[in-house]
């Protein structure tokens, strides 16, 4: 049959490649980037370009200097844990393992939170995530690497995980960050910096992307980014992009699963996240949960099988180690809805306004704005 996948844009950029693409800069040039002397690459969490198109009003610094073209498209699912270790190792989720913000653990019903589940379920960052940190392969060579973000993600799994290499300097906010990845990107030739912002996300997560306080995050981020630009010493490169754009999903728009609407039937763990779920079935089971999904949810949502999935290249190439921790039957949102398991005691999920992890271009497409060197 006809899965009906959306195709990639001719000539799409792919958020996987920025990083090694700097690093081709900071080697005399590639083929995206001219030469630099060092390389900041500035990721605002939750910024997508259709969120960024729609909102120039409140970021006049970053329109002013990106456009239309000025894009790359985030990896699938476009969730932070995928996109941002993607951006991190330079390979798609199919080899670094992520595919998701939760994923079963092969041969358990345990499915932990990919941001967290380091800490909480006991994974290890140095194995569960199965490609080498970008950071670590340019320490090991001499290159100064930096990790600008907040000090709560100070010796945290995921940043082991994905980090491991750089040296990590804490920042209270986005604009001290910008002055500290300059500074650092100065005193360090040949340096690469990543300069992260969190909270653009949480806001959106919370009020959503059309509110008001989302407008106040994005001239918080603008003003930032002007304060970077204005810092770069001459030959220094950055870049800000982000990890997933953002769609508002109210309430009267959830699905909630329960017992006796033939969806939760035959599943064993329900994964993913709400835009993007991973189903895992009973033994024997995954075909009557395809063919539930597919009957129920079609007209609404892309409904594929791993294998499916996998020869589609959603996950780009899956490792033979990595096949299991993709769910039997992987459902992804193609209208503003989102999936909650209304089982669940636990209902504070479902107060998440803005949400992410499907196919769609609002959730993938993703600004690529040149600063410094880079312009």
């Amino acid at each position: 049959m006809s899965l009906s996948l959306p195709a990639e844009p001719p000539r799409a950029r792919s958020l996987t490649r920025v990083v090694p693409e700097l690093l081709a800069a900071l080697g005399g040039g590639g083929e995206w980037f001219g030469p630099a002397t060092s390389a900041i690459v500035f990721v605002v969490d939750g910024l997508g370009a259709r969120n960024l198109g729609a909102r120039t009003g409140h970021s006049r610094f970053l329109a002013e200097r990106g456009g239309r073209r000025d894009v790359a498209r985030s990896v699938f699912p476009s969730t932070t844990v995928a996109s941002l270790t993607s951006l991190l190792t330079g390979v798609d989720p199919g080899e670094h393992g992520l595919v998701g913000y939760r994923v079963r653990i092969p041969g358990t019903d345990d499915a932990p939170n990919q941001l967290k589940g380091w800490e909480t379920d006991g994974l290890d960052p140095r194995t569960w995530q199965r490609a080498q940190p970008v950071f670590e392969r340019e320490a090991a060579d001499g290159r100064p690497c930096f990790v600008v973000s907040r000090p709560k993600f100070v010796g945290s799994g995921f940043t082991t995980a994905t980090m491991r290499g750089a040296e990590f300097v804490p920042a209270p906010n986005a604009d001290t960050g910008a002055a500290i990845a300059a500074d650092l990107a100065a005193q360090h030739p040949g340096s690469l910096v990543y300069l992260y912002a969190p909270e653009l996300d949480g806001i959106a997560h919370r009020r959503g992307w059309e509110s008001d306080e989302w407008a106040e995050g994005l001239e918080t981020v603008d003003a930032a980014a002007r304060s970077l630009a204005a810092a770069l010493r001459p030959g220094v490169g950055a870049l800000v992009t982000a990890d997933h754009g953002i769609v508002d999903v109210p309430r009267h728009r959830h699905v909630l699963l329960s017992e006796g609407d033939g969806l939760v039937d035959d599943v064993r763990v329900i994964g993913g996240e709400p835009r993007m779920l991973h189903l895992y079935a009973e033994e024997g089971r995954e075909d009557a949960v395809l063919g539930a999904w597919r009957a129920s949810e079609s007209a609404r949502s892309w409904v594929v099988s791993r294998d499916e999935a996998i020869d589609a290249g959603l996950f780009g190439r899956v490792d033979d180690a990595v096949r299991a921790r993709i769910g039997d039957v992987v459902v992804a949102a193609r209208s503003g809805i989102a999936y909650y398991d209304d089982r669940l005691s636990d209902k504070g999920p479902q107060n998440m306004v803005g949400q992410h992890g499907s196919l769609t271009d609002e959730e993938r497409t993703v600004p690529l704005i040149r600063l410094g060197a880079f312009a």
